[in-house]
């Protein structure tokens, strides 16, 4: 008989199940020519400084920071637009 599968948290799950979703919808609106690779830069940005924003407040809960890593490896990797790293 095997094991069962690891589960993971609710919230973990639920946010990488999100990130594939809105990655999917912006690969599929770059790929239409819809959004720009620039626009999708920029929304991943906007993200990036509302949790370093976050991050600095006092009390700030440590998943800001965490988020802060990895947008900045997402917007450097070029993970979302598949542009070269």
């Amino acid at each position: 008989m095997s094991e069962a599968p690891v589960v993971h948290g609710a919230v973990e799950v639920a946010g990488t199940a999100a990130l594939t979703i809105i990655e999917g919808l912006m690969l599929a609106l770059n790929d239409r020519n819809i959004l720009p690779e620039s626009e999708i830069v920029g929304v991943l940005k906007d993200a990036l400084a509302a949790h370093e924003s976050a991050a600095r407040e006092e009390g700030a809960k440590p998943v800001h920071a965490s988020v802060v890593v990895l947008l900045k490896t997402i917007i450097n990797s070029g993970n979302s637009v598949r542009r070269p790293g």
